[in-house]
């Protein structure tokens, strides 16, 4: 039976912690149960930060990539209602958001199998996410990593970031996700996700699916500079992060740059040898090799020469993409273009499941 609005949260917070349990999470390509997984539908969204890195695209492209031939419905979203959290210069953000669909493309997201759109063109994230706050409580939202990690940073923080998890819960909610691609360090945003799809059923009557985490086998990239952090495109250091656009001669010296150590040999030893292990994850994501073939491969080169032969490797495998990127930068009209046709294809699955909410919660 349905909780009335008045009874207290105590009593969803037993609901949620007696279910929660059950959740899993999944590799890539597995299902969430014993059923063929033609029933699946996938969501991820990426910030318009621009063009990506090679991390971004070893630790969440490669696969999304994948992904399309996995599963009958995909959907990917350039999040910008999410980007401005943070401030952002209007023409600025605006150039950022065609830049990564220029980036999606050229990695292999296909707008024709998967639906590629832009968040704000879909007005009914925000609804949504304003029903899932009224669901939420303010504690619940205060431990989680995203307000606790930048509102530190800041001193302070904004209502957006704040409730920055209720809109990532509304942005899978609303296409009745079933599987989400994540990091491990958006895990707990994901759980709030399961856990306001379990408030609202049980309140409401069942509607939502709950998502299950598609972790990524994939380790993260480390900057070239300083391998105990991510790479990261806000790193100071221009030599730390190679960008999809980046020149061969650019990606060349930035790997002969990267820190390494004072043993010649090419091991992979992330603890002792956090330098050299990173080149060699790099190398194994793509060239698509495992570490053991990588290191098997490098027998008997010293690090210096190792650097060439990963550079080289870097180099033919962004090449192509970059092209690409180049290409459609160029086709502003023709982005615009696959976002709206995306967008529209999106709203075709938002607009009935928003319109069941409103009815659930006695709007109409």
């Amino acid at each position: 039976m349905a909780l009335p609005m008045r009874n207290n949260v105590k009593l969803l917070l037993r609901f949620i912690q007696k279910h929660r349990s059950q959740s899993r999470l999944f590799s890539a390509g597995e299902c969430a149960d014993t059923k063929p997984c033609t029933w699946a539908r996938v969501f991820s969204g990426i910030q318009p930060t621009g063009v990506p890195h090679l991390g971004n695209f070893l630790g969440a492209l490669q696969s999304w990539v994948s992904l399309q031939s996995q599963y009958p419905s995909v959907l990917y979203s350039i999040v910008d209602l999410h980007s401005i959290t943070q401030p952002q210069d209007p023409a600025l953000l605006r150039l950022h958001i065609l830049d990564m669909a220029a980036s999606l493309l050229a990695c292999g997201i296909n707008p024709d199998t998967s639906i590629l759109f832009q968040q704000s063109q879909v007005s009914e994230h925000a609804e949504l996410s304003w029903i899932l706050g009224c669901l939420t409580s303010m504690p619940r939202l205060r431990h989680l990593p995203q307000w606790k990690m930048k509102s530190k940073q800041k001193n302070e923080g904004s209502v957006g970031l704040y409730t920055y998890p209720v809109l990532q819960a509304a942005d899978i909610l609303l296409y009745k996700s079933t599987l989400v691609p994540v990091g491990e360090d958006q895990v707990q945003h994901l759980e709030l996700a399961q856990d306001l799809a379990r408030i609202f059923n049980h309140q409401y009557g069942e509607l939502f699916p709950e998502p299950r985490a598609l972790l990524s086998s994939t380790r993260k990239v480390k900057s070239l500079r300083e391998p105990s952090s991510k790479m990261s495109k806000s790193d100071p250091q221009k030599m730390a992060t190679v960008s999809l656009t980046d020149s061969p001669d650019d990606i060349a010296l930035k790997i002969r740059r990267a820190v390494t150590d004072f043993t010649s040999e090419v091991t992979f030893d992330p603890e002792r040898r956090p330098g050299v292990s990173n080149l060699v994850l790099l190398h194994a994501g793509v060239a698509g090799l495992s570490v053991e073939e990588v290191v098997l491969q490098a027998q008997g080169m010293d690090t210096a020469r190792y650097k060439q032969l990963v550079a080289e490797a870097v180099i033919q495998r962004l090449g192509p993409i970059r092209e690409e990127i180049l290409r459609l930068r160029a086709e502003r009209g023709h982005l615009e273009l696959l976002l709206r046709q995306g967008a529209r294809r999106a709203r075709e699955l938002a607009a009935p499941t928003l319109q069941e909410v409103r009815q659930r919660v006695g709007f109409c």
